[in-house]
């Protein structure tokens, strides 16, 4: 079982900028529309993990629904799953490590996480086994920042990094346990 984040940040680490946007993350052509990871990563993982303001910032895009695998969706004020996606989105609440063993014991067992809030959460329970980072080239002065406190230090190992686009770096770093 395994928990991996896959997100761009920028580089000064913010995965949105000051009022919340995105734009910033196209600041580098892609005219040939590479797969950047994304890609290979929806095969390799079997459902994904997101907060409810990540899962309302993809519904906000103007474009069909990005995931073919089930995600599940950490809120504590959403009731419903939005009508048209109840055979997509998963509505679950409660101690992380609970929520995990409930998807965990239905079959999912690596599980992408996706969201700033999120991300930093798993992080501060030591849940996050794989981090792979595409860093930007652009300074945002503010904004999202992608990781937050943590109770202690967390050890990664780079296990590769490449450019891709010609710009951007895309690290992959595993969770170094004692």
């Amino acid at each position: 079982m395994s928990n991996i984040v896959f997100i761009a940040t920028s580089l000064d680490g913010y995965i949105a900028d000051k009022e919340g946007g995105l734009d910033w993350l196209h600041a580098i052509p892609n005219p040939d529309h590479q797969d950047t990871g994304f890609g290979p990563l929806l095969e390799r993982v079997d459902a994904l993990v997101m907060g409810r303001n990540t899962l309302e910032t993809i519904l906000s895009f103007d474009v069909d629904w990005p995931y073919p695998k089930p995600v599940f969706v950490l809120s504590n004020t959403l009731t419903e799953v939005p009508e048209g996606y109840e055979d997509k989105i998963y509505l679950v609440n409660g101690e992380l490590k609970a929520v995990l063993n409930q998807i965990h014991q239905q079959g999912y067992k690596e599980l992408y996480i996706d969201g700033g809030v999120t991300i930093q959460n798993f992080l501060k329970q030591d849940l996050i086994d794989e981090l792979i980072i595409s860093t930007i080239p652009t300074l945002l002065g503010g904004g999202s920042p992608l990781f937050g406190n943590l109770v202690e230090p967390l050890n990664f190992e780079l296990e590769k990094s490449e450019v891709l686009l010609g710009q951007m770096v895309q690290s992959t770093f595993k969770r170094k346990r004692d």
